[in-house]
């Protein structure tokens, strides 16, 4: 039977998925930016855009997720895991929704407002939910 890895593995082993996470995190928020500002700024509502850049971040963020931060943490990609991956997302792009809705929408704010909280709240939720209860 093997035995539970001491604190200080179990900390580096956070610190590893953490810095992998951030790594992908960052290529996926440069992704969404690249589509979401142009489609905000000239072609359709915010919001919309949104949702719109949140797929595409998310197509590519799954695999890079599921087979590089959370290596060894990994389920078997069944409808349960992708299921929960979905949720995590759904609610990542939820937020950044709301962000938009108030900053351009109620705010009357530019489009590149909602890209601060973004980047500076929605990945440390997705993370925590995505460490803890997808890929755990």
């Amino acid at each position: 039977m093997a035995s539970a890895p001491s604190p200080v593995a179990s900390r580096r082993e956070l610190l590893g998925q953490l810095i992998r996470f951030g790594l992908v995190g960052l290529g996926s928020t440069l992704l969404y930016a690249a589509v979401y500002w142009p489609l905000a700024t000239f072609v359709m509502w915010p919001v919309l855009a949104v949702v719109i850049a949140f797929a595409v971040a998310v197509t590519v963020g799954f695999f890079l997720h599921s087979r590089w931060s959370f290596r060894g943490h990994e389920k078997d990609e069944d409808a349960k895991t992708k299921a929960q991956f979905l949720a995590v997302q759904t609610a990542g792009m939820l937020m950044n929704a709301a962000f938009t809705w108030i900053a351009v929408d109620l705010m009357q704010g530019p489009t590149w407002w909602p890209l601060v909280p973004a980047v500076l709240i929605t990945p440390f939720l997705t993370f925590a939910l995505n460490r803890w209860w997808v890929f755990r």
